[in-house]
Parts: C-alpha cells; sequence; structure tokens
C-alpha cells in the first residue's frame, strides 16, 4: 500500500510519519518512509535547490519541473521497488502538492500540471491520501516557531489560502481515496485518527 500525507504549512504531517510507521511496524508490516521532494540523493540535491531561500527569482515552471524530476527518481528508485516487495510506502507529500500548490496556489493550469505528474510518476497514485487540515494563520505560526523555513514557507498568507482550497477540491474529485484528518487536534489524537485510517483502509 502507498500511503501519502498531505497539507498546508504547519500540519504536523512530518512529526506524525514516524508514530505511524512505528505502529504499522508494530503490526508486522515493511514500512518504507520516504519524503518528496526528496526521498533519493538525486531528490535531494533538486530540493536543495527548490527550497533554497535565494532562489526568489524561480519562474513558476522552473518550480514544476525541478519537482516532477525529482518524483521520477523518486518513484523508480524507491516507492516502486518498495511496493513490487509487498511491502508499505509513506510519503510526507506527494503529487496532490503539485496540484494544490502549484496548481491552485500558483495558478498554474491544472491539465497540463496533471499530465506532467502523471508522466513524472509513471501512473502511480497513492492507495490512500491523509490530509491533515488546519487553518492556515494557525499553521504559519507553528511553522514560524521551528523547522526548515524555506522559499515556499515565505510566501503571502493568500497564497496558502488557495492551497488548502485546492486541497478541499482534490478530496472531493477522489473521495474514496482521501480521508481528512483534523489537525487542530491534540498531536496523540491526529495519530489515532491516522492509525485508525490506515487500519480500515489495510483491513479492505
Amino acid at each position: 500500500m502507498f500511503i501519502t500525507l498531505e497539507g498546508t504549512e504547519g500540519c504536523g504531517k512530518t512529526t506524525q510519519v514516524a508514530p505511524l510507521a512505528a505502529f504499522l511496524r508494530k503490526q508486522g508490516w515493511d514500512v518504507l518512509t520516504t519524503r518528496e521532494p526528496g526521498g533519493t540523493p538525486i531528490g535531494e540535491q533538486i530540493r536543495a535547490v527548490l527550497h533554497n531561500l535565494e532562489n526568489t527569482d524561480m519562474h513558476a515552471r522552473t518550480e514544476i519541473l525541478l519537482f516532477q524530476a525529482a518524483r521520477a527518481q523518486h518513484v523508480e528508485q524507491l516507492i516502486r521497488p518498495q511496493l513490487a516487495r509487498g511491502g508499505l510506502v509513506i510519503c510526507d507529500r506527494f503529487a496532490d502538492s503539485t496540484l494544490a500548490y502549484q496548481g491552485y496556489g500558483r495558478q498554474q493550469p491544472l491539465e497540463p500540471l496533471r499530465a506532467l505528474v502523471d508522466y513524472a510518476t509513471g501512473g502511480l497514485k497513492p492507495d490512500l491520501t491523509l490530509l491533515l487540515d488546519l487553518d492556515v494563520e494557525v499553521g504559519l505560526l507553528r511553522r514560524a516557531k521551528g523547522g526548515e523555513w524555506n522559499r515556499l514557507d515565505a510566501l503571502e498568507v493568500a497564497f496558502y489560502q488557495r492551497v488548502r482550497q485546492g486541497y478541499f477540491e482534490l478530496v472531493q474529485a477522489e473521495p474514496e481515496r482521501w480521508v481528512v484528518v483534523d489537525a487542530s487536534l491534540p498531536p496523540a489524537a491526529v495519530q489515532a485518527a491516522m492509525q485508525a485510517a490506515v487500519i480500515s483502509r489495510l483491513q479492505r
């Protein structure tokens, strides 16, 4: 099973990956955790370019193509081999981030984006996507308190509001794939909701 975590800045998804993986390993599953952009040596190099605060003049199309380059390597080198072994993959962000951030956030046309994503992933889609939903301004306040501050954190509030709305539209388009988790709850409650969603899907 391929599980992805999505959400706007400060929603806590990165913090929740390790305990979710530990829980599933205790259930006997072979779990690989990874992230986007990144996951592979090539992907991590691309991540450094994308997140560099000095790259303020990066064009939206450049940003999109760099994300897809990292993703293509990630899928072929890491994700597909783990799935082929019968294991689980938990990925902190995946293709839905491109649609939410570059499509809705940067207001780039969605159809070309979908075609690029499909090419980069070779048609691979998550089996389950957990959206950790949080008020944008609350998330940005959380984000400012710690962690890796990067170029995509330094945008206006309206951008993140468009991203959040974009996620809602993606959920409405494919409700069977998504589970929305209230990320304003205490971390333990968020984790419990995530675990319940994954176990429910694994038991189908």
